[in-house]
């Protein structure tokens, strides 16, 4: 249903079943998939793309232009999967020519006020609570949680299955399956109780636990301990995947927390 006081452009390309309710706007070379709820005052912009069964919330804008000063005019998208849930007065911006697109994927939910910067690109399952802010060229992995008043430095990536404190800022790559928090953001652990509930075997939680108290817990230089890892940890998927991470890494991983005198805690 198309309510008549909604604005859509004829350039629109909307599927079946798509709900648009009054005050909602549709720009040109927008396309929405099939069951898509556009709740009103919603404005989808140019060149967003939404796939379907995904419910958008009022106030959001989808699609505007990068708030960066390189991007001149480039046609990028902003480009949502399914059954993602966007709720109020989320921001979510194009790309710029470095990927040419901003990409949240299948199954999120971005809670209210949530901010998605130009080229982030976020995998499916992902939970951004009020008011996170992630700056752009943010890489956010599968079933990755980051809470309320949570920011990411432009650059950054933080690992599938994490879960990142609140009020805390990402100047560093947070590694898959971890928990982190504090300031300046730290290790806080194995994300244990979110493994287990998507399925990871007790061996499988092992693996990573020995993985990261070799990288966290016994004090090596991240090469060194890098190093440690390779030697010691038999191979397998989880092994493949945190090392992977960790030697990609341009801008290095965060740190466990080391406590001195100049601490506030």
């Amino acid at each position: 249903m198309i309510s008549p006081l909604a604005s859509v452009h004829p350039g629109a390309k909307l599927g079946n079943n798509v709900t648009i309710e009054p005050f909602a706007v549709i720009h040109d070379n927008v396309v929405i998939g099939d069951g898509t709820h556009i709740m009103s005052h919603a404005v989808i912009m140019q060149f967003s793309r939404i796939g379907k069964e995904c419910r958008i919330f009022p106030g959001a804008v989808i699609g505007a232009i990068p708030q960066d000063l390189k991007f001149v005019g480039e046609e990028t998208t902003a480009e949502i999967g399914d059954y993602t849930t966007i709720r109020e007065c989320v921001t979510i911006n194009r790309g710029t020519k470095d990927k040419w697109k901003t990409v949240v994927g299948s199954h999120c939910l971005l809670m209210a006020y949530a901010h998605v910067a130009h080229d982030c690109v976020l995998g499916d399952h992902v939970i951004l609570a009020n008011s996170v802010q992630l700056a752009g060229h943010v890489e956010v992995g599968d079933y990755a949680i980051i809470s309320g008043l949570a920011g990411a430095n432009q650059f950054t990536r933080i690992g599938a299955h994490t879960y990142i404190a609140g009020h805390t800022v990402v100047r560093k790559d947070v590694p898959p399956f971890v928990k982190a928090g504090r300031e300046p953001m730290s290790y806080a652990g194995v994300n244990v109780v979110g493994l287990q509930r998507r399925g990871y075997t007790p061996e499988q939680i092992a693996a990573i636990s020995q993985i990261y108290h070799i990288l966290f817990v016994q004090g090596h230089p991240t090469s060194v301990a890098v190093q440690l890892a390779e030697e010691q940890v038999p191979d397998g998927d989880m092994k493949s995947v945190i090392l992977d991470f960790v030697k990609s890494s341009s801008i290095g991983i965060i740190k466990r927390f080391s406590k001195n005198a100049e601490d506030a805690y």
